[in-house]
């Protein structure tokens, strides 16, 4: 027999409906709202079907064990270090593995905000679980939801939680994107990043981590929204920004720590970049 709750050491707490009610009717929580949260350990014969849906968004993170869940009409076995998530209305249906039980983090949300965040994250009808890198960032944000709902449900605390369930929400979209460590993507991000002041050529570095210059290209449009050469650009700027920050260094020489030796091109790039010449940012940002 599948059981909702009544596991030992379990945390949850339900926000009462008319709450609910009243919170989608205020300016903030409308967009963001935590409705259900809870802690499930080791949670034997858990499970739950809903043939038509719930009216929330569920984020399930599963923290050890193993379970399973079946949206779209497709069942597929969820282990550690990953995140379900059901938009809300998606016919479904979930559970604990019988021999090795999941332990779960979950929470129910709805608001405005609820499918750009989930598009962000390419969840959809054909997609509802995501690897997480950090799964304890994601255990810590739902830890803290659990945490402030159990001291009350006011106003105040609704928008607390909202803002923690949106920071939860944008770190799974983070985590889609985010390079895998040792793929070509994240080699050749971290190629880039330790040579600020180098000149990278596409190709070169596309057959130093094993792609095509193509593929490349479209691993870091996806990735960073740009080329990889934009990417550089970016990481130039940053770096030339913080020497203008932190340092005495002349305009020129900032830029040929970046690999700019010509101080008309560097500082074209930089006010393109930052909308200010070099030494405007340096005379504006200091005390």
């Amino acid at each position: 027999m599948e059981r909702r709750d009544g596991f030992f050491h379990q945390r949850m707490n339900v926000v009462p409906r008319p709450l609910v009610a009243a919170a989608l009717a205020r300016p903030v929580t409308r967009r963001m709202l935590v409705t259900d949260v809870g802690y499930f350990p080791r949670a034997l014969q858990h499970g739950r079907r809903r043939p038509h849906g719930a009216e929330e968004t569920i984020v399930i993170v599963c923290v050890a064990g193993t379970g399973w869940v079946d949206a779209g009409g497709e069942r597929q076995r969820i282990g550690s270090s990953t995140a379900v998530v059901i938009p809300a209305g998606m016919p479904h249906s979930y559970g604990a593995d019988a021999e090795d039980p999941w332990t779960i983090w979950w929470c129910h949300v709805r608001g405005s905000d609820v499918p750009d965040l989930l598009e962000a994250a390419g969840v959809g009808p054909h997609r509802v679980t995501l690897s997480l890198r950090a799964v304890d960032r994601a255990t810590a944000l739902v830890d803290e939801i659990a945490t402030s709902l159990e001291r009350d449900t006011t106003p105040a605390r609704l928008i607390a939680t909202s803002g923690m369930a949106w920071r939860l929400l944008t770190q799974l979209a983070v985590d889609r994107v985010l390079p895998e460590e040792g793929t070509p993507l994240q080699r050749a991000i971290r190629f880039l990043e330790e040579r600020v002041d180098a000149r990278v050529q596409v190709p070169e570095l596309a057959a130093m981590v094993g792609v095509s210059a193509s593929h490349l290209t479209a691993l870091f449009r996806d990735a960073t929204g740009g080329g990889v050469l934009a990417y550089h650009l970016a990481q130039k700027m940053a770096r030339a920004r913080w020497l203008l920050d932190t340092t005495e260094l002349p305009v020129a020489e900032v830029g040929r720590e970046v690999g700019m030796a010509d101080p008309f091109y560097f500082s074209r790039q930089f006010r393109r970049t930052h909308g200010l010449s070099p030494s405007a940012y340096r005379a504006t940002h200091r005390p």
